[in-house]
């Protein structure tokens, strides 16, 4: 196995700033995130620096990519049934599996741990999200179900009603 990248060894702190710089920079000028290192005490090539960009360019691209495809999909079929989320859990779980049997990098293990707390806690946060959104389907229902009464008592006709109706519930 080849030895370990000196950015992966490199505090948490400085690796984010870096792959903020990285980010922000347009993923260039690495003679000047070479200079900013040694600046911070760290001795990195700019050939490391670079290849470390290239890898994180490619993996913030890939989660662009599968964000835009997530939304796409959300956007034609939904989501009130929680099928994203159990796309992400199934999604997660082969890739941790593949990455088991493949054992290409014994220092993923360590985060498989992590990655089910997260999975857990991005489940939640869902069905959460998927409850706060009826109750306020809900209670926008309740209430434009209330402003047609008054509005009919005030003597609106009932297809002007239903039209307030409409609006309120966003209903094309």
């Amino acid at each position: 196995m080849p030895a370990r990248s000196r950015i992966a060894l490199l505090p948490d702190e400085i690796r984010d700033e870096l792959e903020r710089k990285l980010l922000t920079g347009g993923f260039s000028d690495y003679a000047a995130l070479e200079s900013w290192l040694r600046d911070q005490g760290f001795e990195i090539s700019r050939s490391a620096i670079h290849r470390f960009g290239k890898d994180f360019q490619a993996k913030c691209e890939a989660i662009k990519i599968a964000t835009e495809q997530a939304k796409a999909i959300v956007g034609v079929v939904g989501d009130d049934e929680g099928n994203m989320n159990e796309a992400l859990i199934r999604l997660i779980q082969q890739l941790s599996f593949d990455v088991l049997v493949k054992n290409q990098d014994e220092d993923i293990v360590d985060i498989l741990p992590k990655m089910g707390v997260m999975i857990a806690k991005l489940s939640k946060a869902s069905v959460d999200q998927k409850k706060w959104a009826t109750e306020m389907r809900k209670k926008t229902t309740a209430a434009a179900d209330e402003v047609v009464k008054v509005a009919k008592q005030g003597g609106l006709s009932n297809e002007k009603a239903e039209l307030i109706k409409r609006k309120i519930l966003g209903i094309v």
